[in-house]
């Protein structure tokens, strides 16, 4: 059959050396990521989840082989009408950009949405995830999965830890990065924030005696998750409305913290019907 025709307004690229292919496969790298300000999101699905979301990418880049594909078309066609640059390369580029040997056939080039703790409306969400110094971007990934999921308002980074625009984070959240509200702080700034207004900080901690499922969570609930090595620090604890953690009944003493949160915001959307006045 036939090769399908890039559309009009797309440039078809070939050459690895490239200096436009070149920057994009730089923002691998976390130092890029800050001096372009942009970041990659790969595959059809994540790109339509942030697209939908209204967040259009400054540049598509497609394989040729996929071009005639409809949702592909669709997204081509929004990225274009936005402003955006659209490329046409080889699956062996894409390779090369991605870092994956089986590439997906679409890679999106965005900029950050910046927000601060000012931009949140606590009432916004009965829930909001705040993680210490989180390091797997694998498990923020999963982490901002299940607020989608389960409609909590998003997560608040404190100290340093992981990027949220990594390749890695972006790919484990499916998509749900552009769909919930991600805030860098320190911690003494949090801190001060929250008490603004109303607020219920439960800290997920092995010192804790009471069980998670044991206290009536309140909403807007901050569950509050630290290190997963380390947990929180005392000085944070300290900061917390309640501690709570997940008896363990095996040999373990710990879940998975992106586990953990799953099944803590879980119980907090059940439970948290109520308001703070």
């Amino acid at each position: 059959s036939a090769r399908s025709e890039p559309p009009a307004m797309a440039r078809l690229i070939t050459s690895p050396s490239n200096e436009t292919l070149k920057r994009v496969r730089a923002l691998r790298e976390k130092k890029y990521r800050a001096r372009e300000g942009l970041f990659l999101a790969e595959g059809m699905r994540i790109v339509a989840e942030a697209i939908e979301a209204g967040h259009l990418p400054r540049m598509l880049i497609h394989a040729e082989e996929a071009a005639a594909h409809p949702l592909l078309q669709r997204l081509v066609a929004a990225t274009e009408a936005g402003g955006g640059d659209v490329i046409v390369t080889t699956t062996d580029i894409l390779a090369k950009l991605s870092g994956k040997d089986n590439p997906q056939m679409l890679l999106g080039v965005f900029a950050p949405v910046a927000r601060t703790l000012a931009d949140i409306d606590r009432g916004a969400a009965f829930a909001w995830v705040v993680c210490q110094s989180l390091k797997d971007p694998g498990n923020l990934g999963t982490i901002l999965r299940t607020c989608d999921a389960v409609g909590a308002g998003g997560v608040i980074l404190l100290d340093a830890g992981c990027d949220p625009y990594s390749v890695e984070a972006v790919r484990a959240s499916m998509g749900a990065l552009f769909t919930n509200h991600i805030v860098q702080a320190a911690g003494g700034d949090f801190f001060a924030w929250l008490r603004e207004g109303p607020a219920q900080l439960v800290g997920a901690s092995l010192n804790a005696s009471m069980d998670y499922q044991a206290p009536r969570y309140v909403a807007p609930t901050f569950l509050f998750m630290g290190n997963e090595q380390s947990g929180l620090p005392p000085d944070y604890e300290a900061q917390c409305d309640l501690l709570v953690k997940i008896p363990m009944r095996g040999r373990a003493d710990s879940l998975n913290l992106a586990v953990a949160a799953a099944r803590g915001e879980w119980l907090v959307r059940v439970d948290a019907h109520s308001t703070i006045p």
